[in-house]
């Protein structure tokens, strides 16, 4: 039998075959599954997140770098620079570009600026910023040790920085910036957005080798720099109020003080000077109380300074004639309170009867209290309202207070009686500055404000301050008569040390303790003195405050008055502004008073006549002015003519006979001008004011004739007239 061999079947050959397809297809099917997967990965970058790595790799070849915009400058009234930019240098860098050279960078600027090399290296601390500052404005010649291309990722910018030129002169008023342009204080905080501008930028690309250009793909923003502010401070004014200040501290041994100068006819701020000041160029370690600009940010009971309000009231309100008689109680008057308490009111110097005149010139406490009771509460509150104080005169500046003035119905059975010589009240020094330029100006209260104008980066003025008249505050004719007042203040009062031979000045001066943590602080006062000039046709209002002099008296009129006294003399003497001022206020609106010349020399009298617009007829080789023609207090057109005899045309004056003048009741000084002018001899008898005279007034007499003139203090001769 014959056996059977295996045979080949199809089932068996397909099997292999099969598996060969499936796993064909599978790698088929697996390249296309990849093929898909890129391709969705492709469109993912590509399309979907093409924005996003379009800017990853932007930032790796690109940089914005910022333009900063130039701040602009501030000037002052005659357009002198105070405040302007100068180029240049920062350093920053880019962590992750730096790399491995920050290292290099670290050690290259510790050696050039020689701070520790750890210090930069900080500054490269991986926390994912693509752009640290290094160094800061510095001068441009650091750019030449630092030799930024030498180093990966190190950027050199030019940048501009802030120059105070000036130094302290109005550093408070003018204020400070940042490093980054950002306005701190005073005007710099104040008019920040104008001053600023808006930085512009321009982008930068890497070539191959690491070098950055600006990219021609986009475009350029150019800066546009800051507008300039034109301030209303005179810096002659400013340079002598805070030389002044500074040596009367000195002299005083005061902590602290403050000087504002206004134009009263226009409200603008002629010197805004705090000691001890702040020099904007070194900011840093400066004492923040310095910051603080105290002309409008601290607040004082301001004294006897405050009775311009009390007399202004009696006056405005018909209840106080100037002459009437008031009982001064000879320095001690006790004011009778509920429950059989009293309260005393004292003054410094006791005096009889004085008038109303007398009680402002000789600054009686007790006079001014029996004063406001005839005002009455509503009428002292209206009118110390109407002169601006318990609310802020918005100035210009950042910080300003509005200062305390209680409503009547919160008053104490006192509150009135104290409030008419300065306290329970509180003021700042601009605004008793702005009250005493409303009696200067003739009643109207101004208000003040330090920018002129703003002009763009093209001189093109873009905005323009204008004096605005608050209210009218009192009559003209109450405003003269006080100003009466705060001449015989300065003639013949306790303002006296501020007189100026030559010079009609109306000032008053204030005394007040200083008030601490509810509780008046034993031995320590605020001196003030404020006042204008000249009296009659004034320029200038001005106010000294003194925070706790301790050498030489404490109060305003041994402490203020003579620092007011050396600005005057000064700003007289060498300000051109004032001289030009004069000169257009006297051709456009009034005739101008002749000033009181006896017993100046040549250059002096010159001077202040062509500060009013006025000439100098000199007679005589001598270097004092004798006599004057006209006399001092007669109105001339500008331009006329004043004739000074000196020294030597005395000895040679022509025979002739003179009637003798009335000089009673008048000051030493005046009687002797007078007398003087009237080519008579002069015995002095005691001091004060004149209460005999021989011969007598009226009397006609040869030309040389010695007259004896008695004088006695005011206040006694007050009281001996009351006597009779």
């Amino acid at each position: 039998m014959q056996k059977t061999q295996g045979v080949n079947t199809p089932g068996l050959q397909a099997r292999p075959i099969l598996r060969s397809h499936i796993r064909l297809l599978v790698l088929k099917v697996s390249l296309l599954l990849c093929f898909l997967a890129i391709a969705l990965r492709l469109v993912q970058i590509q399309v979907i997140d093409a924005p996003a790595y379009q800017e990853i790799a932007r930032k790796q070849y690109e940089a914005k770098v910022i333009l900063p915009a130039t701040r602009g400058a501030i000037s002052d009234c005659n357009g002198r620079i105070l405040v302007s930019n100068a180029m240049f240098v920062s350093f920053g860098a880019d962590p992750k570009i730096a790399g491995s050279d920050a290292v290099g960078i670290a050690e290259r600027f510790s050696t050039v600026f020689g701070k520790p090399k750890n210090a930069y290296l900080a500054k490269f601390d991986g926390s994912g910023r693509r752009f640290v500052w290094l160094e800061r404005r510095v001068r441009p010649e650091f750019s030449k040790r630092i030799q930024a291309e030498e180093f990966e990722g190190l950027i050199q910018l030019n940048e501009p920085r802030r120059i105070y030129h000036y130094e302290q002169a109005a550093g408070q008023s003018v204020g400070f910036a940042d490093i980054d342009n950002n306005g701190l204080s005073g005007v710099e905080l104040a008019f920040d957005q104008r001053l600023r501008g808006t930085s512009g930028y321009v982008v930068m690309q890497r070539d191959g080798l690491g070098r950055r250009r600006p990219s021609v793909d986009y475009p350029r923003v150019d800066p546009v720099n800051g507008h300039n502010v034109m301030l209303t401070i005179d810096l002659e004014y400013q340079s002598i109020a805070e030389e002044e200040l500074r040596k009367g501290i000195e002299r005083s041994q005061a902590e602290s003080g403050v000087v504002v100068m206004l134009d009263p006819a226009t409200g603008e701020v002629l010197a805004m000077a705090n000691s001890p000041g702040i020099n904007p160029n070194d900011i840093a370690g400066a004492e923040e109380s310095r910051m603080r600009n105290r002309a409008i940010t601290d607040m004082f009971e301001p004294g006897s300074v405050f009775k311009v309000v009390t007399a202004a009231a009696a006056l405005e309100n018909h209840v106080v004639r100037p002459d009437q008689k008031i009982y001064a109680e000879h320095g001690k008057y006790v004011v009778q309170l509920s429950g059989g308490r009293t309260r005393p009111i004292t003054d410094i110097h006791p005096f009889g009867y004085l008038t109303l005149q007398e009680g402002v010139e000789q600054s009686s406490n007790i006079v001014m209290a029996k004063v406001s009771d005839l005002v009455g509460a509503e009428s002292f509150y209206r009118t110390a309202r109407n002169f601006g104080f318990g609310t802020a005169t918005g100035i210009e500046l950042p910080g300003e207070a509005p200062g305390e003035l209680k409503r009547p119905n919160l008053w104490s059975r006192l509150t009135l009686n104290t409030m008419a010589y300065g306290y329970e009240v509180a003021a700042t020094p601009l605004q008793i500055a702005a009250a005493y330029a409303a009696v200067a100006n003739g009643g109207v209260l101004m208000k003040p404000y330090i920018v002129k104008q703003i002009v763009d980066d093209h001189n093109e003025v873009v905005y323009e301050n204008r004096p605005q008249v608050v209210r009218r505050v009192i009559s003209k004719g109450t405003a003269q008569t006080l100003t009466e007042f705060f001449i015989g203040a300065v003639e013949r009062g306790t303002g006296q040390t501020a007189k100026l031979p030559g010079v009609a000045i109306a000032g008053k001066t204030g005394t007040s303790r200083k008030h601490n943590e509810g509780r008046y602080e034993v031995g320590k006062y605020t001196a003030s003195f404020v006042g204008f000039y000249p009296a009659h046709a004034p320029k200038v209002v001005c106010l000294v405050m003194l925070d706790n002099p301790r050498e030489g008296g404490y109060t305003g009129g041994f402490a203020s008055a003579p620092i007011f006294k050396g600005i005057v003399e000064k700003t007289v003497a060498t300000s051109k502004r004032f001289i030009q001022k004069s000169a257009v206020v006297t051709a456009e609106h009034q005739l101008f008073a002749v000033p009181d010349l006896i017993s100046l020399t040549t250059e002096t009298a010159t001077a202040l006549l062509s500060s009013s617009g006025l000439t100098a007829e000199t007679i005589g080789n001598g270097r004092i002015v004798v006599r004057q023609s006209p006399n001092a207090g007669t109105k001339l057109a500008a331009g006329g003519s004043v004739k000074l005899i000196m020294d030597e045309e005395r000895r040679s004056a022509q025979k002739g006979h003179t009637v003798v003048p009335d000089v009673r009741r008048l000051t030493i000084r005046r009687a002797l001008n007078l007398l003087t002018i009237s080519q008579l001899d002069v015995a002095v008898e005691g001091s004060g004011v004149v209460v005999v005279q021989r011969p007598e007034s009226g009397e006609k007499v040869r030309v040389g004739t010695r007259v004896t003139i008695r004088c006695e203090p005011p206040f006694r001769f007050a009281a001996a007239s009351m006597g009779k």
